[in-house]
């Protein structure tokens, strides 16, 4: 049987920003390592659209950055959503819990 692990990033006050948070080379390091060691992830609407940031190179990334992109960019990716109609490049997983959207009101569906 597969092993899940849940986690979470969040501040003390409950809020992190993804644009203006920096870490500090080991904790970077830190995630790196833990991205690559994960078989896939499963991401809501939000979490997922702040993840798109990593889907293509930038000038300006340095070697950690682009290693963690290439990391992210590898494993399988499931969106539960109930707005979104489609995910970008190959993010799909197999999804066998549900294959297509709901035919009941606010139902989500993953990608």
């Amino acid at each position: 049987m597969a092993k899940l692990v849940f986690g979470m990033n969040l501040s003390l006050d409950g809020y992190v920003d993804h644009l203006e948070m920096r870490t500090g080379p080991a904790l970077f390091r830190h995630w790196i390592e833990h991205v690559r060691g994960l078989t896939g992830s499963v991401y809501g609407r939000r979490m997922y659209e702040a993840m798109r940031y990593w889907d293509e190179d930038r000038p300006e990334w340095s070697a950690e950055q682009r290693e963690f992109a290439a990391a992210w960019r590898r494993q399988p990716k499931w969106v539960v959503s109930r707005s979104l109609k489609s995910v970008g490049p190959a993010h799909w997983g197999d999804c066998s819990f549900r294959t297509r959207p709901s035919t009941k009101p606010n139902r989500p569906w993953c990608y």
